[in-house]
């Protein structure tokens, strides 16, 4: 991968954080970032005005501490309130725009939102257009995450692609499956190529990237210009220099020392329980630590430990005793969690 940029914002490499509803949060994000990803994509912000008050939107919209460039992904179905969207984020920090067109979950498929836009050619262009019309004054640069296409028979991700970079979008995301298929199934980078090789302006490849060595065969599949990573850093938020150490030098890392997790993942949950507050802070807290321990020796059994504990105190208390123990008989992080199923684990 070479040296990428969107708009005036110098990246320090292509690996990003894909936005997961749910997961990538402010704190995951910066974690993400402090483990060799290069770009972090904020959850989705809803467009709807009325909702912009909202316990949830304010925190997505809260981007105090977060190293730049500071990107936010909006979802809706109205051009207008799509633009206002933008202009509303770009006040709160964002220096990114990026446009969810790749979402498949039914709660905003069913809104015609999401991977949804991508039935209606028309409209989703006619919401290019009044997002880059409302950032260009700015200088803000918009981005676009969509998916192959709808279902499998209409695969139109090439026809958007082309005329989404018409309208001005700086850089485009494909993941490598249609909303038909959701999360199911394989994705395929076929499309994704065919996209790379139309556009002048760089595509990121999405979609099972889920270790170094698969890394590189979607790089060399697709050409992309850089790689989006979401599920496989549930849990796991190194792989991303673990990529980057395979791209640079061919060869493996090592695992990370399993002292380097405990302290990543009690710095992690500070960060979590100032941003929710400790009542939600701690149950929402305890999918992260699932994914982190779940391939770990123990590890489930300390999950259904763990999740009866309802303050942040002793929830910080069980897994710094959790992880003291487990470096006491592995130095290193065992290889099963190194290389965690990414496929069993949900996301929204």
């Amino acid at each position: 991968m070479t040296a990428l940029r969107i708009g005036a914002h110098a990246l320090p490499n292509g690996l990003f954080v894909a936005p997961m509803a749910g997961v990538t949060d402010r704190p995951f994000r910066k974690l993400a970032r402090a483990l060799g990803a290069g770009h972090a994509v904020s959850e989705m912000v809803t467009s709807k005005r009325e909702l912009w008050n909202s316990l949830k939107t304010s925190r997505r919209a809260d981007h105090r501490g977060e190293p730049g460039p500071i990107a936010v992904q909006i979802a809706g179905v109205d051009p207008a309130e799509m633009a206002d969207a933008a202009r509303y984020n770009i006040d709160r920090g964002a220096q990114i725009i990026d446009i969810n067109m790749g979402c498949p979950a039914k709660k905003v498929c069913s809104k015609w939102a999401g991977s949804a836009l991508m039935q209606d050619e028309p409209l989703a262009l006619r919401i290019v257009d009044a997002v880059v019309a409302a950032c260009a004054p700015l200088n803000v640069p918009v981005t676009l995450k969509m998916r192959t296409g709808w279902c499998n028979a209409e695969r139109n991700a090439l026809a958007i692609a082309r005329a989404a970079e018409g309208a001005g979008i700086a850089l485009l995301t494909v993941h490598g499956r249609t909303r038909e298929q959701g999360y199911g199934g394989a994705a395929e980078y076929d499309t994704i190529a065919a996209v790379k090789a139309a556009l002048r302006i760089p595509v990121v490849a999405n979609g099972d990237i889920d270790s170094p060595q698969k890394a590189r065969l979607v790089l060399q599949h697709t050409q992309a210009d850089a790689l989006m990573i979401g599920r496989a850093a549930m849990g796991r938020p190194w792989i991303f220099r673990e990529i980057a150490h395979f791209l640079a030098t061919g060869t493996e890392a090592p695992p990370p020392a399993t002292a380097d997790v405990r302290r990543w993942l009690l710095a992690h949950l500070e960060e979590h329980y100032a941003l929710y507050g400790e009542f939600t802070g701690v149950r929402s807290a305890r999918k992260h630590i699932g994914w982190a321990v779940r391939a770990l020796p123990g590890g489930d059994a300390f999950r259904a430990a763990m999740n009866t504990l309802d303050d942040a105190a002793a929830q910080q208390r069980a897994v710094a005793t959790f992880f003291d123990e487990l470096a006491d008989r592995h130095p290193l992080l065992p290889a099963a969690a190194a290389a965690n199923d990414a496929s069993a684990l949900l996301t929204a």
